[in-house]
């Protein structure tokens, strides 16, 4: 590095200095320049100043951007560093996480939860009762979910994100992906899945997870984001089942309360299939007493009907 750094800097500088002071020896192509590699006396010490005077300029570069990083506040950092991570050509202002919820494919719903500036916008979260998927579903359910939130805000001009998280693994976000290539978002934001048992990052047509240290504020972001998507689909998928059992027909039953009408239509999936189970199997779910009263209910009613 010396051979090839001494000519340019002679160079411009326009330095004509016959001798040049080196820690160890060098050949240069100009063989009119003396070159000393001293042991010992005052160039020796000239040689050693020299090198302090490197070592200090150094240091003061290193506590420059020491102090630029500390000027940055909490946010740009985590910011910037979840960006460092994934790889992203944008800094991620805005960040969509999806999340699905159903028990045993009843009243599926899903939630769409929004950070802005790495803080929840919660006037503008999200949630959707799924239209299009009979039972379990979780991949179509994101895959409609999703095509529909983003239809929409093209449609209506609305911001964009510059990062979606897909609460799940490799199959739910092959099938939000699936929706975003229909809607020729697949390469204008980018995209990750995170699966919940080893807080793996999947990447769209990569099989290979990324590992983010548990400890980086960047995971802890994408975690915050995965679980307040949870935490916000839990909630809309209750407070739907509640509705649903405020109506039923079986709290009409005397002695039967929401509870015990949310676990039958919770294990049954309907009224008329809680009506076609027989006694030992509606006792499996809330006891011999109960299935006894509302047998006997559900009897009567029959009786009368005819």
């Amino acid at each position: 590095m010396l051979e090839y750094v001494i000519p340019l800097v002679r160079e411009r500088f326009n330095s004509i200095a016959p001798e040049i002071i080196v820690p160890f020896e060098i050949e240069l192509a100009d063989k009119s320049i003396h070159l000393t590699t001293p042991q010992r006396g005052d160039k020796r010490q000239l040689l050693e100043l020299s090198e302090k005077n490197v070592e200090y300029f150094l240091q003061q570069k290193r506590q420059q951007e020491i102090n630029k990083i500390k000027k940055q506040t909490s946010t740009e950092r985590i910011l910037r560093t979840l960006q460092q991570d994934l790889q992203m050509d944008v800094l991620p202002l805005h960040i969509e996480c999806f999340d699905n919820s159903n028990l045993q494919g009843t009243h599926p719903v899903s939630s769409c939860v929004v950070f802005k500036n790495a803080q929840p916008s919660k006037k503008d979260y999200r949630h959707y009762n799924v239209k299009t998927v009979e039972g379990p579903n979780d991949f179509a359910t994101m895959e409609e979910v999703v095509y529909r939130r983003y239809k929409r805000q093209l449609n209506e001009s609305r911001d964009l994100p510059q990062l979606i998280i897909i609460d799940g693994g490799k199959g739910q976000l092959s099938a939000a992906m699936k929706s975003l290539k229909m809607l020729d978002l697949d390469k204008k934001i980018t995209v990750v899945g995170i699966a919940k048992q080893l807080e793996e990052i999947f990447f769209p047509n990569d099989s290979i997870p990324l590992y983010i240290n548990k400890k980086s504020e960047s995971l802890k972001l994408i975690q915050q984001a995965r679980n307040e998507a949870h935490r916000f689909a839990i909630t809309f998928h209750r407070d739907q089942r509640s509705k649903n059992f405020l109506g039923t027909a079986l709290t009409n039953i005397p002695h039967v309360g929401e509870k015990t009408a949310e676990k039958l239509l919770t294990h049954f999936g309907s009224v008329k299939k809680v009506q076609q189970a027989t006694l030992e199997e509606v006792a499996a779910v809330v006891g011999k007493r109960a299935a006894e009263k509302i047998q006997a209910w559900m009897s009567e009613k029959e009786e009368k009907n005819e």
